[in-house]
């Protein structure tokens, strides 16, 4: 009889209980969980940076997984497991963060600078779901005691919430500067979105162009998993505008142009599908290579742009330049001495001068899920039409031989349905 009340009384000390974390280590706790989960939502697993950037030109399914090759070729089921775990990645990163600002409150009251990087994580959640998924997102309600479920909301009142989080970052940042320049660059990233430009680029003030606020990997424990995916396990390749498959209407030559901001090598004949040419990317060239989830360059560019909305084209070309000049350090990278730009008018093409501002972005922020956000605002914002935007538009996808499909943002996935606020997207528009 002792025997068996022994083993009845079998301890988990792996498991931590709700009130366990009632403390101010409890608190701490909570908040390096947010960070582990702002992890998983951008270089720590097969995220929207990632899938996102799949769906346009960053990279090319060469793995053998539906789940992939649906992204590629913008076919996208609201049943994909993989979206599923991408969005869930930022609901958790969101609700975490929500978490932890009330206990660090509570029980670490004069951790102020804590407070703010929680808002951060919050602020950073919303903007990147808005910039990714299709209309009709199902936050968590965190307006009370605990989460809820919540009602869907459009693109734009995410970006508005986003920015109204980054502002409670900047309030609650104790002079700390990576919380303060983050947050600045996480509320002009929100106001882009919302296409405020000039109000963005007023955002970015004063932010380094050396900062850089980097997401760190322990090797063996966390890979960084770009390089997993693609590097290591040749399930993502990088994609070009074309190659011995044939040609991708709109894409970017990532791949020939031999850009040193984009460097790739064919480390071997074919992706794991047998089919794929492949080319790694060798930005992040280990398993523990840390990522930029924000920098100086993001406020450069966002300044830049601003410059060329409000027509100084001497401007927007000085710091496009600048930046080609540097030295600028880019992730692992330090670009340097880069051919300058030059004017390219707007004669015969109008949208010339966008074109490479947007040309210009996607090679200073490959793989740090920006691109389908970019090519989102070239529609929204700036009113060109998704045929001149859109990677694969009037083409064929190389493995089916199919007309590329028309998705223009990632699907919010089924899995919400039990949410009963939710029936799906709203709309599936840029």
């Amino acid at each position: 009889m002792g025997c068996r009340d022994t083993l009845l009384q079998v301890q988990h000390p792996d498991i931590l209980a709700p009130i366990d974390l009632n403390s101010s280590d409890g608190a701490e706790g909570l908040r390096v969980g947010a960070i582990g989960r702002l992890a998983f939502m951008t270089a720590g697993d097969e995220s929207s940076w990632l899938y996102g950037g799949l769906m346009v030109d960053e990279w090319r399914s060469s793995d053998t997984f539906i789940q992939r090759d649906q992204a590629d070729s913008r076919t996208i089921d609201a049943a994909n497991s993989f979206v599923a775990a991408a969005f869930r990645s930022i609901s958790r990163a969101r609700v975490a963060s929500y978490q932890a600002i009330g206990a660090l409150r509570q029980y670490r009251p004069t951790a102020v600078s804590s407070v703010g990087q929680m808002f951060f994580v919050k602020g950073f959640a919303e903007m990147q779901a808005a910039a990714d998924f299709c209309n009709g997102i199902p936050f968590a309600d965190l307006s009370g005691a605990t989460p809820t479920v919540g009602n869907p909301i459009s693109g734009a009142e995410a970006f508005t919430m986003a920015s109204a989080s980054f502002d409670s970052a900047l309030a609650n940042a104790g002079g700390d500067a990576t919380v303060i320049n983050s947050a600045k660059i996480g509320k002009a990233r929100a106001l882009l979105g919302l296409g405020k430009i000039g109000e963005a680029a007023a955002a970015v003030a004063g932010v380094p162009t050396s900062f850089s606020y980097d997401m760190t990997f322990t090797p063996v424990k966390e890979d960084n998993y770009i390089w997993t995916i693609a590097n290591s396990l040749k399930r993502y390749s990088v994609q070009d505008s074309v190659d011995a498959t044939g040609t991708i209407p709109n894409g970017l030559p990532f791949v020939s142009a031999k850009d040193p901001r984009v460097p790739t090598s064919a480390t071997a004949a074919t992706g794991i599908d047998g089919v794929t040419p492949f080319q790694a990317q060798l930005i992040w060239q280990v398993r523990d290579a840390a990522v930029p989830v924000t920098n100086g360059i993001d406020a450069r560019l966002i300044e830049a742009e601003a410059k060329l909305a409000a027509g100084d084209m001497t401007g927007w070309l000085q710091i496009l330049n600048d930046l080609r000049t540097g030295p600028t350090t880019d992730a692992t990278l330090k670009i340097s001495g880069m051919k300058l730009l030059t004017d390219p008018g707007t004669t015969p093409d109008p949208n010339a001068r966008l074109k490479l501002m947007f040309r210009e972005r996607a090679f200073w922020t490959f793989g740090r899920g920006q691109r389908l956000g970019d090519l989102r605002r070239m529609v929204r914002t700036y009113k060109l039409p998704v045929t001149a935007v859109f990677p694969g538009e009037g083409g064929v996808w190389f493995k089916t031989a199919a007309k590329y499909g028309t998705d223009y943002n990632i699907p919010v996935p089924g899995d919400e349905l039990n949410n009963p606020n939710f029936h799906g997207c709203t709309d599936r528009a840029p």
